[in-house]
């Protein structure tokens, strides 16, 4: 069952015209009665036109209002068979409470990606990834550490790449990119200055480039040959390196074992081999 608009309408509310703002706000306030309306029932509804609904479909990267009611029953139906939604971490929470949170809140983000994702999307950047000789990974604070860890992965499985954590040496890098080489910047915002212009260089260089950032428009997703976008519903700095930070790795994670699974003789070798260096190189003398 189609599912996730209501999360795309949460993640670009505040970004929307007036007219499709007030049909926006109405959808995640009465789910229930959406999936039962008529574009002009809404329009009449929310106060909105349906021209402006029609126009906020497009915003979501829909095919119609019909494409947009089917995503909001799903959202209902999968929100009645599970239960689990963002909350919000309060002042002097309960270690439980904050426990349950925390997961809960990492699950959700998880799960409304999903939605989100487009397979055919997912196996372009798997084969570009795949065929490249070279990959730099882009990215500053926490992205940089989602960097790190995509670095440690696909070495251990022979893709020559880097993490550089100085952003200085991550636009050197680029420039030295070529046509057969890879950029994949991380950046939850899109909008990560020194990000964006690594991204430029890498394209003035030749290489393809990919990005990863939160649902809606951005400058980097505008700039990127492949835009992956992701769902993690948070409203305040607190929780903004969590939830995202686990969907970014969780994308990565699945790109890794996808390629892995796809070269899995080859894989298999340079897996064992690296996991036989470190064993050996921790071996008491």
């Amino acid at each position: 069952m189609l599912s996730g608009g209501l999360s795309r309408l949460k993640e670009v509310n505040q970004s929307l015209n007036p007219s499709e703002q007030k049909a926006a706000k109405y959808i995640i306030k009465y789910p229930e009665k959406m999936v039962e309306m008529t574009v002009s029932d809404l329009a009449e509804a929310s106060g909105s036109s349906q021209s402006a609904i029609i126009r906020l479909c497009k915003s979501l990267g829909l095919k119609g209002y019909q494409d947009l009611k089917l995503r909001v029953a799903g959202d209902l139906q999968d929100d009645r068979s599970h239960g689990d939604e963002y909350k919000e971490i309060r002042p002097e929470s309960g270690l439980k409470t904050i426990m349950t949170s925390v997961s809960n809140n990492n699950i959700y983000s998880i799960n409304e990606t999903l939605k989100l994702l487009d397979i055919d999307q997912l196996q372009k950047v798997i084969d570009l990834v795949k065929q490249a000789q070279r990959i730099d990974f882009y990215g500053t604070g926490a992205s940089q550490l989602v960097a790190q860890d995509a670095q440690h992965k696909f070495m251990r499985i022979n893709k020559v790449c880097t993490a550089y954590a100085d952003t200085h040496l991550q636009l050197t890098s680029a420039v030295t990119l070529t046509e057969n080489d890879v950029a994949f910047a991380i950046s939850n915002s899109g909008e990560t200055r020194q990000i964006i212009e690594s991204i430029k260089a890498a394209k003035e260089a030749g290489a393809k480039t990919i990005g990863m950032t939160r649902y809606g428009n951005s400058t980097l997703g505008s700039l990127v040959d492949i835009h992956i976008q992701t769902l993690s519903a948070e409203s305040d700095i607190r929780s903004a390196a969590t939830s995202s930070r686990i969907v970014q790795l969780n994308i990565l994670d699945i790109l890794y074992v996808a390629i892995a699974s796809q070269n899995y003789d080859e894989s298999i070798h340079y897996l064992n081999r690296s996991r036989e260096a470190i064993k050996k190189s921790f071996k008491v003398k």
